[in-house]
């Protein structure tokens, strides 16, 4: 057996609910052996009354999951006229005590990214600089929510689709090594939705930070200390 969280969206104020949700694990590398646990936690959810979820990952059985991951979704620059997905964009954009941001990572592969030596073993992380943009660390996953939610937004197809589901889950993501997640922050994207906040969030940085700094605070409160990784 396992435990993961599905993370439904709220209503009434912005925000997320972290469901922990036990299921019988298919352990293995192989995709199939993913999609069975990933069935399993959805049976699991199901049954605990969350219903219908969506597994945002590249392991997931719905197109709309593979298309949603930070991995596969991107924004074209208006400038450049450059493809960057979620992921590099996010890795790229780390800055630590002696060095950062990496702005070549914005045209590496995610999963280059995601593997790029510079962004793993460079010390203490100090914040985030976007382009011109600089991003604090503090709230912990401000800058990956902020940036995965107007990404998000700008495909109007996929992010109509995804407010269909109760809630969302990522069979990969480990809270005790990880903070920011995809599953997460699509949550926090339809909550926005629903409480008709959306369009204030996406005015600015210091909007979005502004108006979900209550629900940060309360979140940070109740995670607990192992979970402080970035």
């Amino acid at each position: 057996m396992a435990k993961r969280f599905v993370y439904v969206p709220t209503e009434g104020n912005p925000g997320v609910e972290e469901v922990e949700i036990e299921f019988e694990w298919f352990p293995g590398f192989a995709v199939s052996q993913k999609q069975k646990s990933i069935s399993a936690l959805h049976d699991a959810a199901d049954e605990a009354g969350l219903s219908p979820i969506l597994e945002i990952s590249s392991k997931s059985e719905d197109e709309l999951g593979v298309k949603a991951s930070a991995f596969n979704l991107s924004f074209v620059t208006k400038s450049t006229n450059r493809k960057i997905s979620v992921e590099s964009a996010f890795q790229g954009s780390k800055v630590f005590a002696f060095s950062g941001p990496f702005p070549d990572i914005y045209d590496m592969t995610a999963k280059q990214a995601k593997k790029e030596i510079r962004v793993r073993q460079n010390g203490t992380l100090t914040g985030f600089k976007f382009f011109k943009k600089q991003f604090p660390i503090q709230p912990r996953t401000f800058f990956y929510d902020w940036l995965y939610i107007n990404t998000l937004h700008k495909d109007e197809e996929l992010s109509a689709d995804i407010c269909r589901f109760a809630g969302f889950s990522d069979i990969e993501f480990n809270p005790d090594k990880s903070v920011n997640c995809q599953a997460f922050s699509a949550a926090l994207y339809v909550s926005l939705v629903r409480c008709g906040a959306l369009a204030e969030a996406l005015e600015s940085e210091l909007s979005f930070k502004e108006l979900l700094t209550p629900f940060y605070e309360r979140r940070e409160r109740r995670i607990p200390l192992q979970r402080s990784l970035i």
